[in-house]
């Protein structure tokens, strides 16, 4: 499972670094030290609690926004819904959750898991996967 520092996933949420820290200082969201003494967060902890931010309307709405809707949008998987054939992954960048329908041999080939960094990619109606 892959795990994120704290200011990578400050800017997945779309806040601060200090505002990320407060969080797991207050125990919002788990955190863990690697062999160097970094806090770090597991990827499906972060997951879950970009939604529950994303739910409850508390990320920052005056954050700057580094995209537009016709581009890339990094964030984190948060829900992989797979069919016999076809596949939904959900991605939750900040306070925008996206949702793309590929194949399920793309989302397989690309590795694909709740919890691990991907960019959304969107123009016009269609929604990219890259992986990060």
């Amino acid at each position: 499972m892959q795990s994120y520092t704290i200011g990578q996933a400050a800017r997945l949420l779309g806040v601060s670094p200090d505002t990320a820290r407060r969080w797991a200082d207050a125990g919002r969201v788990a955190t863990h030290r690697d062999d160097t003494g970094r806090r770090l967060i597991d990827g499906a902890d972060l997951a879950a609690f970009s939604v529950e931010l994303a739910q409850a309307g508390t990320a920052e709405e005056d954050a700057a926004s580094y995209t537009s809707a016709r581009n890339a949008f990094p964030g984190i998987v948060t829900a992989i819904k797979l069919g016999d054939v076809a596949a939904q992954v959900e991605i939750q960048a900040g306070p925008h959750r996206l949702v793309s329908l590929l194949t399920r041999e793309a989302v397989e080939e690309l590795g694909l898991e709740v919890g691990m960094e991907a960019t959304a990619r969107v123009k016009s109606t269609n929604v990219h996967i890259d992986r990060v």
